[in-house]
């Protein structure tokens, strides 16, 4: 009998390599918070100039759903939600985050940059703040615990002195004299908002028939 030697195909070898985790790639966010009741001309100008001037990558609205310093808003929440999103919607770099609203209660600073680190990591964030508020900073709370979380952004404001015991990043800002209570003041007697406000926000108050009373 002859033998047939057999041949077998060797099985090819896949070399193991470990596999590398690629961190994500990280953002620079300015955040912008407020009750935006309503939102006006002048935050808009506000972030589009923090966002130029110090290069950052999106500007992030937040509104506040209850604030700690101030009244209650005396609109819903949804409609200062949706005059926000109307007002931004053309900026691709403008994001509103609901964080606070979905969040209820007071709306503390620290516990959504806490929440931010938390969900992305990756990310350095910028609270952009007014020379108004910076005066009151200490009134925050835990305001050292911010300064730790975020870069400090000052907007420069005339009549305001610019201090701080924290250090803080200073803008300049075209001045506007617009505030939302001046908005809510002009729409209760009856007054034009128009330029004040962008076109879209001024035509959703109309619509709601918000701030007559």
């Amino acid at each position: 009998m002859i033998a047939i030697a057999k041949s077998f195909e060797k099985t090819p070898t896949v070399e193991l390599k470990e596999e590398k985790i690629e961190p994500k790639k990280g953002k620079q966010i300015g955040i912008l918070g407020g009750t935006f009741n309503p939102v006006h001309t002048a935050h808009l100008i506000v972030g589009e100039q923090v966002l130029s001037k110090l290069h950052l990558d999106e500007i992030w609205f937040i509104p506040t759903n209850i604030p700690p310093l101030k009244d209650a808003p005396v609109v819903s929440a949804q409609d200062r939600a949706n005059m926000l999103e109307l007002a931004t919607q053309d900026n691709p770099h403008f994001q509103v985050k609901m964080f606070e609203l979905t969040r209820g209660g007071i709306s503390y600073t620290v516990d959504t940059l806490r929440y931010l680190h938390e969900l992305h990591p990756e990310n350095q964030y910028f609270l952009i703040i007014g020379s108004d508020q910076v005066n009151n900073f200490q009134q925050w709370k835990e305001p050292t615990k911010i300064a730790q979380l975020a870069t400090l952004v000052g907007v420069k404001r005339a009549g305001y002195p610019q201090s701080g015991e924290l250090p803080m990043i200073w803008v300049d800002v075209p001045g506007l004299d617009v505030s939302s209570t001046s908005i809510r003041q002009t729409i209760a007697m009856g007054g034009s908002i128009r330029y004040l406000v962008p076109d879209s926000v001024r035509n959703y108050i109309q619509k709601k028939d918000l701030y007559h009373e």
